[in-house]
């Protein structure tokens, strides 16, 4: 007897992201889910009104999956300076593993996120609103003079994107890399420093 699997937005989006790996994304259609699915392409369209608002839901799971950790640091205790050094560094780290772990996969991404604007917007602005959440904390910790968290935060979003913004990609394996990821992490985090009271 076959078991019958229930047919979720979840499980769509996962068969979707096979279906991309496999045909690449010119190539891969709704169709083409469905059959992998084994239903009908109305099936899918049950769930997705469109192939657009599919291919809007797998770039909106793609990037909430690289945020999830992120949101650990920012909601994390501890030094602010210590959370805001490594909620960088781990953002510079997932995308830059995205990048070699599978380039093919990250290209198909990337062409989605320019697709899928509000959920690129969205992504934006939730990790800049962690952002804001570590520097607040720093200004109660008295680490960090901010006059405002979250254009600082922006700020700091902006300064770092050679970093973390997929136009930089082919930059990020330079050997002097690091180096450069170190010192602008040292002038950031110093220009974010309260003074010291004597």
């Amino acid at each position: 007897m076959n078991e019958v699997v229930v047919l979720t937005p979840e499980r769509i989006l996962e068969v979707t992201e096979d279906v991309l790996r496999r045909y690449g994304l010119a190539k891969a259609t709704v169709v083409d889910v469905a059959r992998a699915l084994d239903v009908s392409h109305g099936s899918v369209y049950r769930h997705f009104p469109s192939k657009a608002s599919l291919r809007e839901a797998v770039a909106k799971r793609w990037l909430d999956r690289l945020s999830a950790p992120l949101l650990k640091i920012a909601e994390a205790s501890g030094p602010a300076p210590a959370r805001l050094e490594k909620w960088l560094r781990t953002m510079f780290s997932i995308k830059h593993k995205r990048l070699s772990d599978d380039p093919e996969m990250f290209a198909t991404y990337l062409a989605l996120a320019r697709e899928a604007c509000r959920s690129v917007s969205c992504h934006k602005d939730c990790l800049v609103d962690q952002i804001a959440l570590i520097l607040s904390d720093g200004v109660k910790q008295g680490a960090f003079e901010v006059a405002d968290v979250k254009v600082t935060a922006r700020a700091l979003f902006d300064a770092t994107s050679r970093f973390h913004h997929p136009a930089h990609a082919e930059e990020w394996s330079e050997p002097g890399a690091p180096a450069r990821i170190d010192s602008l992490l040292a002038l950031l985090l110093k220009g974010l420093e309260a003074p010291r009271k004597h």
